[in-house]
């Protein structure tokens, strides 16, 4: 590879330059990282990670062959904008921005390029993230083949259509908050059952582990692993009553489906903001 640009220096983009350092899949030299105006972090990133840091799109842009888009989603637009100028066919852009569609990528940047949206997860801090991938119909086979490789560097990768990564998003983009909620219920509890939190937690945690490996590697459903934990008139059936009384299942359920939902809201104002800006 040439040089691989990140737009957008804050956590998600040093998790995945970070694997792909790590993995030796492109050298630190041919990396490039910059963000709006915080010299301090790209200083923090060469020092750390011995990568480059510039405001000179001229620089960033020279011999570029990817250009990775991870700046917070509102600031997409007014982003692309000022890159637009550098960006042609040949480039690849690869964007870990939720709710930003390629349309909208494409149009911010008022010309046709080769797009891939991806939606990794903050797991890529420990190279376990579960990242879903989208391509435009001007991406190469090597160049989907690259955007493979580099987000493997931090975890398991799935290829999706795009309307499925709103979904996505809700599911596993989301996710890990999800579980961390769930984690801090239990700490809750452990005072009023009699455990240390750091004890109740480090059990939780194992326990989490265990249940994820044992859905990883059976065949059998998760419902089917629940009932083979859950003996009548027991202690799990006792605890899983409760859970049904305060249909915890089905809040499981409106919160996917609240997360999914606003990833599309944003998508369709992010438009919308495009639409008005170009408006004379």
């Amino acid at each position: 590879m040439k040089k691989l640009v990140f737009i957008g220096a804050g956590s998600m983009a040093e998790a995945i330059m970070a694997g792909i350092i790590e993995n030796k899949l492109i050298n630190r030299e041919q990396i490039w990282m910059t963000n709006r105006n915080n010299q301090q972090k790209l200083d923090h990133l060469k020092k750390t990670y011995g990568v480059n840091g510039s405001y000179n799109y001229e620089e960033l842009f020279t011999d570029v062959e990817a250009v990775i888009l991870a700046m917070k989603p509102k600031d997409a637009v007014a982003a692309i904008g000022e890159i637009k100028s550098f960006l042609n066919k040949e480039i690849l852009v690869i964007s870990v921005l939720a709710g930003v569609s390629i349309e909208t990528i494409e149009a911010a940047a008022g010309k046709q390029l080769a797009v891939i949206r991806t939606m990794p997860n903050t797991s890529a801090a420990i190279n376990q993230s579960a990242t879903a991938i989208a391509v435009n119909d001007r991406v190469t086979r090597s160049q989907k083949q690259l955007a493979k490789d580099l987000f493997e560097t931090v975890g398991f990768t799935a290829f999706v259509n795009e309307e499925q990564l709103d979904a996505v998003t809700g599911i596993s983009g989301s996710g890990p908050a999800y579980i961390y909620y769930l984690v801090e219920a239990v700490e809750k509890s452990a005072a009023e059952i009699g455990l240390e939190p750091k004890l109740a937690k480090d059990l939780f945690i194992q326990t989490l582990l265990g249940a994820a490996s044992m859905l990883a590697s059976s065949e059998k459903s998760p419902e089917q692993l629940r009932m083979e934990v859950t003996s009548p008139g027991g202690t799990t059936e006792a605890g899983i009553s409760m859970l049904q009384k305060h249909e915890v299942q089905k809040a499981f359920i409106s919160c996917i489906k609240a997360a999914t939902a606003h990833s599309e809201q944003m998508g369709k104002a992010l438009s919308l903001e495009l639409t008005v800006t170009k408006q004379p």
